[in-house]
């Protein structure tokens, strides 16, 4: 009998455990209610919350090193490297760029046929549609969008497919979308 209710305590406190993930993560990571859904939803978020402080920590070390008020970009830093073996891809390459500036920092992965954009910046009003434009322009075809937001930071994920037209490197992307992040500051210089 004791056993029973043991394994039935055991249950209970699994299940609140599961509940209060589920209240912590955003309702667009769960896409089912299982437990497995569940726990691969808050692995994602985690994972974006990871990134979002190595990025904010990265930002706070270059503005420690240099401070120079301008915005203009770093040079880009294209960085071929082979993808992530937790995946079970251990012999695909991903090329990737990086394009950082004290404004942003933009890095895009080529995966497969598909390109990963993200973006990390602090949050300028319409930014999110200046990225989309130039996506758009380029041929470039959103898929999915994620937008994480801590304080006055924000991580802009796309999964974006490339278009048959399209003519742009993985670099001259994250060159772009670094730009239309350097046009915003440009122009509030000016006034």
């Amino acid at each position: 009998m004791s056993h029973i209710a043991v394994e039935r305590n055991r249950r209970r406190q699994m299940n609140d455990h599961l509940k209060i993930l589920r209240s912590l993560t955003p309702c667009f990571y769960i896409k089912r209610g299982d437990q497995a859904s569940i726990i691969g939803g808050v692995i994602e978020f985690i994972k974006e919350l990871h990134q979002v402080l190595q990025s904010l920590e990265s930002k706070k070390r270059r503005k420690s090193l240099s401070p120079s008020p301008g915005p203009s970009p770093r040079p880009l830093q294209p960085s071929p490297r082979p993808a992530d073996s937790s995946f079970g891809f251990e012999n695909v390459k991903e090329l990737a760029a990086c394009c950082n500036s004290p404004i942003a920092d933009v890095e895009a992965k080529i995966s497969g046929s598909n390109v990963i954009l993200r973006t990390v910046s602090q949050r300028i009003p319409g930014q999110i549609v200046k990225i989309i434009s130039v996506l758009e322009k380029h041929c470039f075809e959103v898929l999915h969008l994620n937008i994480s937001s801590m304080e006055d930071t924000v991580l802009y994920s796309f999964v974006v497919k490339i278009g048959l037209e399209c003519q742009l490197s993985v670099e001259e992307l994250a060159v772009e979308v670094q730009q239309s992040f350097c046009a915003k500051a440009v122009y509030a210089n000016e006034i």
